[in-house]
């Protein structure tokens, strides 16, 4: 029985107002009389042209992957680091304005036949699970606006292998979603909040709901979760003088608040001037609160933790700026247009999206997951460079 393969070729697709290339390029269409045709012509590509196709970096494909042991390799890269975290992003699309996260024209969104489907995500999600992936975190833009987002986490809870199935939300929607997504399988929440002022929010966020984030913070905690992690962006002359304040949700209940350096991204008109750095609010904090203890990190966090005598909760920092954390990374992005990142700072990315619907089986799919972690780099640049760095919004990437 004839079908229909997509034939993608290489040609530069630049995003709004930036020279970033795409790896998503003009489709043919043709004719393929076999399900073995096809396979052959995507590891032709896989060992030719597809090569330059599928990545937007100009690294060939590495030659030393095992083909014993594909599975063992895939998630390694050449510095020996093991990925076993990855972020989903859901959509690009969100119920909030985050000065940080979008420019304020907002941003042009990818059209909808170019998303993930829910049956590509799980696929996409099953191949990394079962290739050592332990940790699936699901970000957006705002997950849960996506109506499926319960069946999502339900076939994802029940990979096999998969220890940790988190999310990232601004906790517009949550509180009303929760107890479903939690029966679904959903073991950790992280909520964004920013300001504990409604004003500031409204003002942070072009849009009003703080009532509604706090409702989801103090639902997570009545439903189990421990800790409710509470993401803040600190920023200078916005919300600096609310470190203590925002520490003070720790003193009764199990929630832990990550104070995180302000990043450079498209769009979000980063300056060092904004930048509050680690030692500078924890400064702060010592100064407010006898009594705070550093905690042992694990090899792969991404924050410095402490702990606060007579606090339930704990305290935590995320220094991308002034300390990077690169040579414990671990983590993996998939976006919502299924293009692959290694790197949150990083510009190369390669499409999984496209070989997927090309009619790649999970063999090919490893070999270009494969190259891509091999040629991720020690470390990203500084946050001077960064910020010159074209990088997508972070709306695009998944928070």
């Amino acid at each position: 029985m004839r079908r229909y393969v997509s034939k993608f070729l290489a040609c530069p697709l630049p995003f709004t107002k930036s020279n970033f290339f795409l790896v998503n390029c003009e489709v043919e269409s043709y004719y393929a009389s076999r399900e073995s045709n096809s396979q052959g012509l995507v590891r032709s590509y896989l060992n030719g042209s597809f090569a330059k196709m599928y990545a937007t970096s100009c690294a060939t494909l590495s030659d030393d992957t095992s083909k014993d042991s594909p599975v063992s390799d895939m998630l390694i890269d050449s510095f020996g680091r093991l990925h076993t975290y990855l972020r989903i992003s859901l959509t690009e699309r969100c119920n909030l304005r985050c000065h940080y996260c979008m420019p304020a024209e907002g941003v042009e969104l990818t059209p909808s036949p170019q998303l993930l489907s829910p049956n590509e995500i799980v696929r996409l999600a099953n191949l990394f699970v079962s290739s050592g992936v332990e940790k699936i975190r699901l970000t957006g833009g705002e997950p849960t606006i996506r109506k499926d987002i319960e069946d999502i986490c339900l076939q994802l809870s029940n990979l096999k292998g998969l220890k940790t199935l988190a999310i990232t939300t601004n906790g517009i929607t949550l509180a009303k979603k929760l107890p479903k997504l939690k029966e679904c399988g959903l073991t950790s929440v992280n909520i964004s909040l920013d300001t504990l002022v409604p004003a500031k929010f409204e003002f942070i966020t072009r849009r009003k709901g703080h009532e509604r984030v706090m409702e989801s913070i103090n639902a997570a905690v009545n439903l189990g979760y421990n800790p409710v992690k509470v993401n803040c962006v600190v920023m200078r002359g916005f919300n600096e003088d609310e470190i203590c304040d925002f520490i003070e949700l720790t003193r009764e209940k199990p929630i832990n608040v990550r104070f995180i350096e302000f990043m450079p991204f498209d769009g979000n008109v980063w300056n060092v001037k904004k930048l509050v750095p680690y030692s500078e609010m924890l400064d702060r904090v010592a100064k407010q609160f006898t009594g705070l203890k550093r905690l042992k990190d694990h090899p792969t966090d991404t924050a410095k933790n402490f702990r606060i005598d007579g606090h339930c909760g704990s305290v935590s920092f995320i220094t991308s700026m002034t300390e990077h954390f690169c040579a414990g990374c671990n983590r993996l992005r998939l976006l919502a247009d299924g293009n692959f990142k290694v790197c949150l700072f990083g510009p190369s990315e390669v499409s999984l999206r496209d070989p997927l619907r090309l009619g790649a089986d999970d063999d090919v799919l490893r070999e270009v997951i494969g190259a891509a972690v091999k040629r991720k780099k020690a470390s990203h640049a500084g946050m001077f460079d960064i910020a010159r760095t074209v990088n997508r919004p972070m709306i695009h990437i998944g928070g």
